[in-house]
């Protein structure tokens, strides 16, 4: 089942990808510089930076189609979900031991991510809710 990309989803699109690449490309860039800050390794942050690359362009090109299948949403939506409960898992697993900022840092993170799943839920819902309507 295909769905119309509302100019709402399509926004929250947008906005995942240019928050998502701004932050990979800040911890790709500045993993040298951000690793010491944050007590996090430097590796770390720039590989969860480049994962983020392929993410970004998928999103950019979804937001520019007219209509996406509800399973790439899904897929998007588990995928995010999936980066927060990472990041969680990452803190809890005593595999890495940040600083207070370093934990600010990966809780802030995740919390924006797990805005933008709640917003693309709400998108499906509305283009499908649209569609039912019609």
């Amino acid at each position: 089942m295909s769905i119309t990309v509302t100019p709402f989803l399509r926004n929250v699109l947008h906005a995942d990808a240019l928050i998502s690449g701004a932050a990979g490309l800040l911890m790709m860039l500045g993993a040298p510089l951000l690793s010491p800050l944050l007590e996090l390794p430097a590796q770390l942050l720039f590989w969860a930076g480049l994962v983020l690359v392929p993410f970004v362009a998928m999103l950019v090109v979804i937001a520019r189609r007219t209509t996406v299948s509800k399973l790439m949403m899904i897929d998007i939506i588990a995928i995010n979900a999936l980066w927060v409960v990472a990041s969680f898992g990452l803190l809890l697993s005593g595999v890495v031991a940040p600083n207070a900022l370093g934990i600010a840092f990966v809780v802030a993170q995740a919390l924006a991510v797990a805005v933008f799943a709640e917003l693309q839920f709400i998108g499906i819902r509305r283009a499908t809710a649209a569609v039912a309507a019609a």
